[in-house]
């Protein structure tokens, strides 16, 4: 017959030490999450969640579709405010890349590639 005391002892050295079961566990959550983050980025399913940049046709599309709806635009008017506020963002624009020339034309070399750097930064906010 088996001492009981014996099969205890043979069952403590099996079992799982719990310092190693947490941590295999967080292990596997994690890589999971990073596999899952992967496929999502690797189907450029962000892509299609966040609105499209105003300053392309499709957001400009969309801009105008949402303020139409929300404004309660008729035809008419749908066609001024297009042209109204088409008219201001290439004003924009070009007092932009004239603002942005003229204090390139200031700096060094290093502080035009610092202030491209920052104006990059802005822009992905």
């Amino acid at each position: 017959m088996i001492d009981a005391s014996v099969l205890d002892r043979t069952a403590l050295k099996r079992s799982w030490d719990p310092r190693l079961v947490c941590a295999a566990t967080l292990a596997l959550v994690f890589l999971t999450g990073a596999a899952a983050g992967a496929i999502v980025m690797d189907l450029r399913v962000h892509d299609r969640l966040r609105p499209p940049v105003l300053d392309s046709p499709a957001g400009k599309a969309a801009y105008f579709e949402r303020l139409g709806k929300e404004l309660s635009l008729t035809p008419a008017q749908s066609v001024q405010v297009e042209s109204v506020l088409t008219d201001f963002w290439q004003y924009y624009r070009t007092v932009m890349t004239d603002s942005k020339q003229r204090v390139e034309e200031v700096l060094t070399e290093d502080q035009r590639r610092k202030f491209n750097r920052l104006l990059q930064q802005q822009l992905a906010r």
